[in-house]
């Protein structure tokens, strides 16, 4: 029976590995989205490092964060992230959660994160903060329980990016790629506002450029501009693996494989011929004499 969901699987797998090849996500953070046809439940990849999710990696869940289909393969323990954003948010239809380190200064030291260009304005009008401590004291910091992930959705409440205190960000989107693009362009302006503070006093964008920048970027003609670039720079990093005899792996059995396997091998110098003695030197030149 055919997948009526595999296109859908195959955008969400490409949005996992966009978000890793741009440094987004590395080896934990994780994307979501929200069913196209029952709004209470969503689609995840099953626990892996982005990069290497494949659309069969993509589980559907309910928005207890549940397995629809029930699974012995090992889940993200912040799906509550995802399904709790979903059950607050019913304009929701994608999720982000990643830690990359230019936002986490901020979620260290509780400065506010402002737009200060164009593509910043897909920061909303506000970043709010959420600090597990406040509710939960002292946590391993990863969000696991339903409290965790209803008081974290709380906090975003209306907004489209939250900064968690000591650990990282969460993005909402109206799409996958939405998502994706909010996820690359509110971590370029973290890094810019980093490098800002560095030098001078901020001069951010107002609040009716900020709307104003943030609709014309999130439009479709931007969105897909921006999904057909980093596509196109996901098929050339990946082409580069492949050209040095290293597929994408398959599953996770190969992971443990020798990190020279499937690499080219540096070919043995040609031997060069060993020198003739010299007593057959000599016989040979006594042959020449005596024709």
């Amino acid at each position: 029976m055919p997948d009526q969901f595999a296109e859908l699987r195959h955008e969400l797998a490409i949005a996992n590995r966009i978000l890793a090849n741009e440094g987004i996500i590395d080896a934990f953070g994780h994307i979501s989205a929200r069913h196209p046809k029952d709004p209470n439940r969503y689609f995840i990849s099953r626990h892996r490092a982005s990069e290497l999710v494949e659309p069969s990696d993509i589980l559907e869940m309910t928005l207890d964060s549940k397995a629809v289909v029930p699974t012995s393969l090992r889940l993200y323990s912040e799906m509550v992230i995802h399904g709790e954003i979903y059950k607050a948010r019913p304009d929701v239809n994608s999720v982000c959660h990643h830690h990359a380190p230019s936002v986490l200064p901020f979620c260290a030291t509780g400065v506010e994160l402002v737009p200060l260009f164009h593509l910043g304005g897909t920061l909303g009008a506000k970043v709010p903060f959420w600090d597990s401590r406040d509710e939960f004291g002292d946590t391993n910091l990863l969000v696991r329980t339903p409290e965790e992930g209803a008081s974290h959705a709380r906090a975003l409440g209306p907004h489209w990016m939250l900064l968690l205190r000591r650990h990282g960000a969460s993005l909402a989107g109206k799409s996958v790629r939405e998502c994706v693009f909010r996820s690359i362009y509110t971590t370029r302006n973290a890094e810019l506002q980093l490098r800002a503070m560095a030098i001078g006093t901020l001069g951010p964008l107002s609040a009716g450029e900020a709307e104003k920048c943030g609709g014309h970027n999130l439009g479709s003609r931007g969105v897909e501009r921006a999904w057909e670039y980093w596509v196109t720079r996901l098929q050339k990093a990946e082409a580069m693996w492949a050209a040095a005899g290293l597929p994408r792996m398959k599953g996770l059995a190969e992971v443990a494989r020798p990190q020279t396997a499937g690499l080219p091998q540096a070919k043995a110098p040609a031997r060069r011929a060993a020198p003739a003695s010299r007593s057959k030197k000599v016989s040979a030149k006594k042959k020449r004499r005596a024709a």
